[in-house]
């Protein structure tokens, strides 16, 4: 079988080992840039090439990015100077007329708003235009990166093909893995460490989720859309709108989500009590750190219309199975440690 085109994926964590292994599947050479030896061994034995290095690697991420037609990001959404090294390797190869494709994972914490957990929002952001997104702040989560992407995919025209990916909450466990999203192991660190599960205040601001297998398929079908401009003239317009939402249509409160830690961790006699609160200032510290009141107190509502119509559909386990059947025992495991 013909090999597809080689992929440079730098951020092989939680999302991007279960994306290596959907490329696998497809026949992509893959390249990936980590430092734990442990996961190198694992993945070159699965015929990925691995170079030892850091985000911090600029030189080394540049000329992968250069080297390949398929650059994917799962790494930081916050740390510029590794995208900008991405960026100056897909510069080459514009320069060069090399097919040049780019998925950028951002999120939707891009959306938060100023709730602080005392309201639920009725705005839903789409991704069907690009209007919505370029109206929030340059300030706004992950916006700084978007913003350089989006410049490069100006710049750069119908010679290449940029876009941002933005997944709500990702959960789910891969079992081929078993890394940790951030969000809900968070939460049951808190609630372990406490004795409590908690929320932002009133904890009724509003989140989605995608499951991280799910979100591998996303992009694959993306990137087969993407990468069509290879040979054929592109099917997406990622110049005037690089912008692709991926929510599985289910939503919560963020309040739920500690009534659901707290109920589970109760009946498994990790806490004395199903109580939930509000976090007090002093231990943001504990649950998401300097974005705990705008990330966990912010409403982050979305609608992954263009995903679907290239025929995206979700179909793994809802959030609330997938916590309690999947990934609790192995998120309270883990803590213990």
């Amino acid at each position: 079988m013909a090999s597809s085109p080689s992929v440079f994926l730098l951020g092989p964590g939680y999302t991007g080992l279960t994306i290596i292994d959907a490329l696998l599947v497809a026949n992509h050479p893959v390249t990936t840039v980590l430092r734990n030896k442990d996961i190198a061994a694992t993945l070159s034995a699965r015929g990925v090439t691995t170079l030892h290095g850091t985000l911090d690697d600029h030189a080394i991420i540049t000329a992968q990015a250069a080297a390949h037609p398929i650059t994917i990001n799962t790494s930081s959404s916050d740390d510029l100077p590794s995208v900008q090294a991405i960026i100056a390797g897909l510069r080459q190869r514009v320069a060069s007329s090399l097919p040049t494709t780019f998925i950028h994972t951002s999120g939707t914490g891009l959306l938060c708003d100023d709730a602080k957990g005392k309201f639920k929002s009725e705005k839903i952001y789409s991704d069907e235009g690009p209007e919505m997104i370029d109206e929030l702040p340059d300030t706004a989560l992950h916006r700084k990166i978007d913003l350089a992407i989006v410049a490069a995919g100006k710049e750069f025209g119908d010679k290449a093909r940029l876009c941002v990916v933005l997944p709500p909450v990702i959960y789910g466990l891969n079992p081929e893995h078993k890394r940790q999203s951030i969000m809900f192991p968070r939460a049951v660190h808190f609630a372990l460490k406490h004795g409590y599960a908690c929320y932002v205040n009133e904890g009724k601001n509003v989140w989605g989720g995608v499951h991280v297998l799910d979100l591998a398929r996303a992009y694959m079908i993306l990137l087969t859309h993407l990468s069509s401009h290879f040979t054929n003239p592109p099917s997406l317009d990622t110049v005037s709108n690089p912008y692709f939402f991926v929510e599985n249509g289910t939503e919560f409160l963020m309040k739920e989500v500690a009534e659901h830690v707290a109920r589970v961790l109760h009946k498994l006699g990790k806490i004395d009590t199903n109580e939930t609160k509000p976090i007090p200032e002093h231990l943001y510290h504990d649950f998401l750190g300097p974005v705990t009141e705008i990330a966990g107190g912010g409403n982050s509502r979305s609608n992954a219309v263009r995903l679907r119509e290239l025929g995206w559909v979700p179909r793994e386990k809802g959030i609330w199975r997938s916590w309690e059947e999947d990934e609790v025992d192995w998120i309270v495991e883990s803590f213990e440690k």
